[in-house]
């Protein structure tokens, strides 16, 4: 299997990295093939362009993004990994879902509406935010985002969600113990959804 780990989090030394490094470490050792896309050290450009607004003709995508697009064309498994700002993913990653996963990638125009691209490809994420889970919970902060970016991000391009996985109480003065015993949970949930391949 072949994925895409898309990380959102300016500092290379956040927990969201090592989430990141956890995944594409454990999917690696399970024979997967995989891509990270560190948005930030990329120094990705989050934000559309006029000129790459769709028209009736279709859609002009900039020169950064039919090569992000390109190194993507084969992966079948997406991962997000962010954390909650204002209870919702940091404006790089929505800005790198509207440039990269947009009209020619994520969708076509068809008759009055659109056609998805990325049918049978799958999306999972993991987030983490300072809140402790309960409040995250209570709050319905998890399922408001789900419902406005997973599951409308996969509605239109055709992905299934796999999971989202939260992990709440991530903070600067955070035990050694409890980051372990979250990037323990993050493989096991790897382990549950993928199987190893074989060599």
């Amino acid at each position: 299997m072949h994925h895409a780990v898309i990380l959102a989090h300016p500092k290379p030394t956040s927990f969201c990295g090592a989430v990141a490094r956890t995944c594409a470490e454990h999917l690696r050792a399970m024979n997967h093939k995989v891509i990270v896309r560190d948005l930030y050290a990329l120094d990705f450009d989050p934000r559309l362009k006029a000129e790459e607004l769709p028209t009736a003709s279709g859609a002009v995508p900039a020169a950064d993004v039919i090569a992000e697009r390109g190194l993507l064309a084969d992966v079948s498994n997406f991962i997000f990994i962010y954390p909650f700002w204002f209870n919702a993913p940091p404006a790089m990653l929505k800005g790198y879902v509207d440039r990269v996963f947009g009209m020619g990638f994520g969708y076509a125009p068809m008759g009055g509406g659109a056609e998805s691209l990325l049918d049978g490809k799958t999306l999972l994420s993991f987030s983490t935010s300072g809140a402790p889970d309960a409040w995250v919970n209570s709050t319905g902060a998890l399922k408001a985002l789900m419902t406005v970016f997973d599951l409308h991000v996969s509605g239109v391009c055709g992905l299934r969600v796999l999971d989202h996985k939260h992990f709440g109480g991530v903070v600067s003065n955070m035990t050694e113990e409890s980051g372990d015993e979250i990037l323990e949970q993050v493989r096991t949930r790897l382990d549950d959804l993928f199987e190893p391949a074989l060599t």
